[in-house]
């Protein structure tokens, strides 16, 4: 069995599927690995770093027409999905939500996919958890981006002089990326607030040394998976008052709300930001999927009454190398999962909830 990864679209994406701390434990498994050439550099692996290992670098043609199993970080381009042959498997985060036409294709040809932003959330799918390993350091960096863009101390700073005020910090969405990014500022000293739809954030955050705010008898928004759903119009109301209220005094927001397969919450909206403090900051992690701040750009830094908007596309292409040694490990434990070492092939158990979310029919 040969697994093989090809180079994403550099201007996209500069994360990889296959490290070489990752490629030995494959060659452990028993398996042939191929990769691109150049497959690394960018990251400071050198393709003679890979070859060393036992792994062969190849162009794209030749990978995709020798490979069992290739594993990506998003859908392969058009011309290279044209090169995939029957019963092949795909393993990477495919966004099926908006690959559609594509991946139903695929199906027709016979091509196992798995899209692993699908895994059920148990206890056995954490180690493969892309969502969370990525967010991780989404929330982590959304802060450090935010805070070089603010042009104010963030701690508390206590001088002859004077004293500097703590900044202020707001996290809107505590998952994974939204309590990483309560604890990075935190730790830089920020006062930092917090709110989410699901009540059974405020533990979590508070735990963090943030303070939540809540709405009065609200209903818990959270979905069997635990994920966030769509909250319902008095609901919405209520929190668009609170937060209204808050972000007069918030130096910094970090945007992390998502609803999966759905367009991002508008949740930080045009008479909010009017009413925000000139100078102030607004990150918005959900910008590729339309923002959850208004006048949000991808990509761009737009100034709207003195506030900073700042969205990215991808912002884990800031942190690249470490976003790729999580992923690859995610991935790996997720084709280990799928293999038959004994038997050498691919086991697609869908009794396996592992392997029977995953994988697109």
């Amino acid at each position: 069995m040969r697994i093989a990864s090809v180079l994403e679209n550099q201007n996209i994406e500069k994360r990889i599927a296959i490290t070489p701390e990752i490629a030995k434990k494959y060659k452990a498994l028993g398996l042939e690995i191929t990769i691109a050439e150049k497959y690394g550099e960018h990251l400071g692996f050198k393709d003679s770093d890979y070859k060393e290992l036992g792994v062969e670098v190849s162009n794209n043609n030749e990978i995709l027409n020798t490979a069992d199993i290739i594993v990506q970080l998003g859908l392969l381009s058009d011309e290279n999905l044209s090169n995939l042959k029957e019963n092949q498997t795909l393993v990477g985060a495919f966004n099926p939500y908006t690959n559609k036409e594509k991946i139903e294709n695929l199906s027709k040809k016979n091509i196992n996919i798995f899209s692993l932003e699908m895994l059920p959330r148990i206890t056995r799918a954490q180690s493969m958890d892309i969502l969370s390993s990525q967010a991780n350091l989404a929330g982590y960096k959304a802060v450090i981006e935010s805070f070089s863009n603010f042009e104010k101390a963030i701690p508390m700073m206590m001088t002859a002089a004077g004293t500097i005020p703590a900044a202020k910090v707001l996290v809107v969405g505590a998952g994974v990326a939204g309590l990483q990014a309560i604890a990075t500022a935190k730790r830089m000293g920020a006062i930092v607030f917090a709110t989410d739809v699901r009540i059974t954030s405020k533990e979590q955050v508070e735990s963090l040394g943030g303070k939540f705010l809540s709405i009065e008898g609200s209903e818990n928004l959270e979905t069997e998976s635990g994920y966030a759903k769509e909250a319902s119009d008095e609901f919405k109301k209520k929190q668009e008052d609170l937060l209204a209220e808050t972000l007069k005094k918030i130096d910094i927001v970090i945007c992390t709300a998502l609803i999966p397969g759905k367009k991002a919450p508008l949740i930080i909206k045009g008479p909010m930001i009017e009413n925000m403090q000139s100078g102030s900051v607004i990150y918005d992690l959900a910008a590729a999927q339309g923002g959850n701040s208004e006048f949000t750009e991808v990509d761009k830094i737009i100034i709207k009454n003195g506030v900073k908007i700042m969205g990215e596309k991808n912002i884990l292409n800031k942190l690249s190398v470490s976003a790729s040694n999580l992923y690859s490990k995610n991935v790996f434990n997720f084709v280990s999962n799928l293999y038959d070492k004994e038997n050498k092939k691919i086991n697609i158990n869908l009794e396996d909830e592992i392997i029977e979310k995953t994988l697109i029919k």
